[in-house]
């Protein structure tokens, strides 16, 4: 087995598996190093649905990414057949004068999206199932929708693999260096030399890059799925579209259709959870975590009250601004990191990859990421 390659990626989690693919495509020997299964359910990166969407009411820069992402999920939908993004369409619902109606508005009218603005009369009428305080708006997103994590991982993972690529599983990273000359890279199986490494560790990457000037905050995230008693059918994918609806506190209730293999409706809050560490997280389940989506189900959709059918932990791994960071390790021009996905990343695997494979073999990137690199960080902290 050679212990010499072009590029090293670790982690093979949604970026990890994607920037593999996109470095093979390209020609380069890459290696991909996975401490678990490719993919698992220890990330961040598990349970069956993760939104999509394209009028970002978080910053509208990242729209331009997003139309790439939705161009590149297509795109390994045909070289793989395997249906990976489904178009539900999106509803997004606060206070007119909040944060994410009037967010999704702007960008949707920067970027002539199409979408639709709805007042509450409106909003109770074409979805009744939603109870919401009066005076609320929404704006409807007929290009929403959502991926499925698990199988998108695994089809970068395969066709990364299909283009040359080497993975391997269950081969944690020990330490690794760099200098002008190449990176060595040691892992509890070898030692891997290569002329330069991502890395895309989700919430291990502060413990990958310990010297890292951004601060990551790693929390424990609560996804739960919830059996109707009654009227299951106005939830079923076709009928019922991903949804958001903003809360006092500025989090995000938010939640998916039933899908046809997978029992319950899902619905979750985004926020920053508990803070955690990732190798003592606390993965049971306690009537706490229950109570936080049954919260979400008698506030916002009294319709489709039943039982818990499935509760599960994941993990944010939070930046200090909420934002993406996509850049190179300063002082070394051959390590670049992707990481700090704050709960919101996922949908953007596709063009993370890319990025990290144009950044890597080219040195620049023809999408606009520098509102997400490091030096905004510098800057703040003098």
């Amino acid at each position: 087995m050679s212990q010499s390659f072009d590029a090293i990626v670790v982690g093979l989690g949604a970026m990890g598996s994607a920037a593999a693919f996109h470095l093979a495509r390209r020609g380069v020997r890459v290696l991909g190093l996975e401490q678990f299964d490719i993919p698992h359910n220890l990330g961040s990166s598990h349970g069956h649905s993760r939104m999509i969407r394209l009028a970002y009411y978080e910053h509208a820069d990242y729209v331009p990414l997003l139309k790439r992402a939705y161009e590149l999920w297509e795109e390994l939908e045909k070289l793989s057949g395997q249906k990976l993004l489904f178009k539900t369409g999106g509803i997004y619902m606060g206070p007119a004068d909040g944060e994410v109606v009037p967010g999704a508005r702007g960008a949707a009218r920067q970027y002539g999206l199409a979408h639709e603005m709805l007042s509450w009369d409106e909003l109770r009428k074409r979805y009744p199932m939603f109870s919401l305080p009066e005076g609320y708006a929404g704006i409807y997103e007929p290009e929403a929708g959502f991926l499925l994590p698990e199988l998108c991982i695994s089809t970068y993972a395969a066709a990364a693999m299909n283009g040359g690529a080497e993975l391997h599983a269950h081969e944690a990273v020990m330490d690794w260096s760099a200098n002008s000359r190449g990176v060595t890279v040691r892992t509890s199986k070898g030692t891997y030399n290569a002329e330069r490494v991502i890395f895309c560790g989700g919430a291990w990457t502060s413990q990958l890059l310990k010297e890292l000037s951004a601060p990551l905050v790693v929390t424990r995230q609560i996804l739960g799925w919830i059996g109707p008693r009654r009227e299951a059918e106005l939830f079923s994918l076709g009928r019922f579209p991903v949804w958001g609806i903003e809360q006092a506190d500025q989090s995000l209730a938010y939640g998916f259709p039933i899908l046809p293999n997978v029992p319950g409706l899902k619905l979750a809050r985004h926020a920053a959870g508990e803070p955690t560490e990732v190798d003592t997280i606390r993965r049971e389940i306690g009537e706490k975590d229950e109570a936080e989506i049954r919260e979400i189900v008698d506030r916002h959709l009294p319709t489709a009250a039943g039982p818990i059918v499935g509760l599960r932990t994941c993990m944010y791994t939070n930046s200090l601004d909420g934002h993406f960071i996509l850049d190179q390790i300063p002082g070394h021009e051959n390590v670049l990191m992707a990481g700090g996905f704050s709960g919101h990343g996922f949908k953007f695997a596709s063009v993370v990859g890319e990025v990290l494979a144009e950044l890597a073999v080219d040195g620049h990137t023809r999408l606009a990421v520098g509102f997400l690199g490091l030096s905004r960080f510098r800057v703040k902290n003098g």
